[in-house]
């Protein structure tokens, strides 16, 4: 507040006194030095809860507000920050974001992304392990495990169990070898060891062969078994349906 803004709120006798070389004079022009550090902080406010204008010490508190303060490590004031300031600038701006799909596996791969710096992490959900995730992290990430632990704790579902990995050479499949030159390749005629194959299940017992020219070979099963009658007889003997009778007629001893 300005020196003048001071006085007028003076009453009237203060104001007439408050003249250049006056003791009130010079405690004004101290009030108004003493104003103006508060006052620049006033007049620029919104820049404290701007993630990329904050001033860097705020940029912890404001990470707490967007509930990603687990991204740090320890909860004193004083610490170091786990990630760089810019990093943390990034959870925050998109701290609403992560909020909406929080417990997805979107959710938990975009803050993993955007609080290592790293892309390539792969969530698995095992067959054989109901309500389990493997998260297996990219080499370049190799440094943050205990961070990236951290986020995946809070990030999962409630009742979902989760382990950390790190993704290796091990976890790339090798490609199937080559099939050596003197190993005959498995086809219709052989199996898996060269030896002759089975023959099939309709040729066991007797001989494969052609048959007579007067006699056609016996035609194929039907792939589909015929359809089971439905209805009132199934199960016991059919009854035939009863028979219609004609309407009765006029009777013999009554005229027509």
């Amino acid at each position: 507040m300005r020196r003048a803004a001071i006085e007028r709120l003076l009453p009237a006798a203060y104001q007439r006194a408050s003249v250049p070389g006056s003791v009130l004079f010079a405690l004004l022009e101290v009030m108004e030095a003493l104003h103006a550090p508060d006052e620049a902080v006033l007049a620029d406010v919104d820049a404290l809860f701007a993630p990329y204008r904050a001033p860097d010490g705020f940029v912890g508190y404001l990470t707490r507000w967007v509930a990603m303060d687990h991204v740090l490590a320890s909860p004193r004031p004083d610490a170091p920050p786990a990630l760089p300031v810019g990093r943390l600038r990034d959870l925050v701006a998109h701290g609403a974001h992560l909020a909406r799909w929080r417990g997805t596996p979107y959710g938990m791969r975009s803050a993993l992304e955007l609080a290592t710096g790293v892309t390539g992490f792969v969530l698995d959900e095992p067959v054989d392990r109901p309500f389990h995730l493997v998260v297996r992290v990219p080499p370049a990430a190799a440094g943050s495990l205990a961070l990236i632990s951290r986020i995946v704790a809070a990030e999962k579902p409630a009742a979902v169990t989760a382990e950390v990995v790190l993704l290796g050479d091990a976890d790339s499949a090798d490609p199937p070898a080559d099939p050596s030159p003197d190993q005959p390749a498995p086809g219709p005629a052989t199996g898996q060891h060269g030896h002759a194959a089975d023959p099939p299940a309709g040729a066991v017992g007797r001989h494969p062969v052609d048959p007579e020219p007067d006699h056609p070979a016996d035609p194929d099963p039907p792939v589909d078994p015929p359809p089971l009658p439905t209805g009132p007889a199934v199960g016991r003997a059919a009854v035939p349906p009863p028979r219609t009778l004609p309407p009765p007629g006029p009777s013999a001893e009554e005229p027509s």
